[in-house]
């Protein structure tokens, strides 16, 4: 047998797109699966033959299942990299966990510590692992106003995979410790965990949106399961009542105030169209912060900077005029934290309203 693994592990290494190890000498692994188990220490020609193998097996799932085989150590740098590649994958979900029972936190920490990318899909294993170990990690993570909030909405998403977790988002909530453009990703993960205690909570304390007849909107998780219509969405989009045609343009057609939408579908997935209706103040675009300035005059502006020179600012107004202020007028200005697009609007739309809507949004895409 062992000869075979040398044999098989010397060969060319084979690519085949459907197999969701490429690049990998099945035929070895095949064979090592059966040796699982053994003690290599006690046998060294073996233990040659299992380290050749997973060398050839780096940044893919067979790289994890043979490590966890043999219960091999010193292969902590070679499970995060099974992590960094592919998160989502099962046996990523065994990698955090053989990191989290084997207490190298170092590790994680590190990788928690570095890129975006390898952060993210860190924190995605760890979700997946539903080790009660992690949440001291994701709950750090959530709690650094420092990292980007796309990465702790992830480790939020990650937290609500387990009781411990989940009870962590509640109390944070409850304490009013949970940042502001994290409660929305919060409220959908709660609503909708398996703990029925928990989700009795989180609807009191991060109670889902309300839509136009004040019932609860289901949490976006299902509203992305339904189909809309594109046609119905694109009315909805120019009723008064939802207002988006006053702020926005579609193809030269609207308010020129907010970002234009001619091309959001080629931008923006399904899943943050609804976060962006729903929690317009979670992601605001580069450039259309809302500003309130005070003037001498006892005047107030409010709007988005259109421009600045070293003597005046331009600032854009709702409805999508223009005002000219000299800064020597401006006695104070303000940079709101909220989004110049209001909240509550699902409020003025039934739930199919808004599937139709994304819908409509989602199939503007670049030509």
């Amino acid at each position: 047998m062992i000869g075979a693994i040398w044999g098989a592990s010397c060969a060319p290494l084979r690519s085949d797109e459907s197999d969701p190890v490429p690049a990998v000498n099945t035929i070895a692994i095949e064979a090592l699966s059966r040796l699982k188990g053994m003690d290599i220490e006690a046998n060294p020609a073996l233990k040659n033959a299992v380290l050749k193998v997973l060398e050839s097996t780096r940044r893919t799932p067979a790289f994890v299942q043979i490590v966890q085989d043999f219960k091999l150590t010193g292969q902590e740098g070679g499970l995060i990299e099974v992590i960094e590649k592919q998160p989502a994958h099962s046996l990523s979900a065994e990698a955090a966990r053989m990191l989290l029972t084997e207490r190298d936190l170092g590790t994680l920490k590190k990788g928690l510590a570095g890129s975006q990318a390898a952060a993210a899909a860190i924190a995605q294993a760890l979700g997946h692992s539903g080790e009660r170990l992690a949440v001291p990690l994701l709950a750090a993570m959530v709690s650094d106003a420092q990292r980007e909030v796309s990465l702790r909405k992830i480790a939020v998403q990650a937290l609500a995979q387990t009781q411990e977790g989940a009870t962590w988002l509640l109390s944070a909530a409850r304490e009013e410790k949970l940042a502001d453009d994290l409660k929305f990703t919060a409220t959908s993960e709660l609503n909708q965990v398996r703990w029925p205690q928990i989700r009795a909570e989180a609807a009191k304390v991060l109670p889902l949106p309300p839509s136009s007849n004040a019932e609860p909107l289901p949490p976006v998780s299902e509203l992305l399961k339904r189909k809309g219509d594109a046609a119905k969405g694109a009315e909805v989009f120019r009723r008064d009542t939802a207002g988006c045609i006053k702020c926005h343009q579609v193809l030269g057609e609207g308010i020129d105030f907010g970002p234009a939408l001619s091309e959001i579908g080629s931008k923006l997935g399904k899943d943050a169209l609804y976060e962006s209706i729903l929690d317009p103040s979670s992601g605001i675009s580069f450039g259309y912060e809302a500003w309130e300035f005070e003037l001498k005059s006892g005047d107030e502006v409010f709007g988005l900077i259109a421009s600045e020179t070293e003597d005046a600012v331009m600032v854009k107004t709702q409805g999508g005029g223009m005002s000219q202020h000299r800064k020597i007028d401006i006695k104070a200005r303000i940079k709101m934290k909220l989004s110049i697009m209001p909240a509550g609007l699902q409020q003025a739309m039934s739930p199919s309203d808004l599937v139709n809507l994304v819908e409509y949004l989602a199939g503007l895409k670049k030509k």
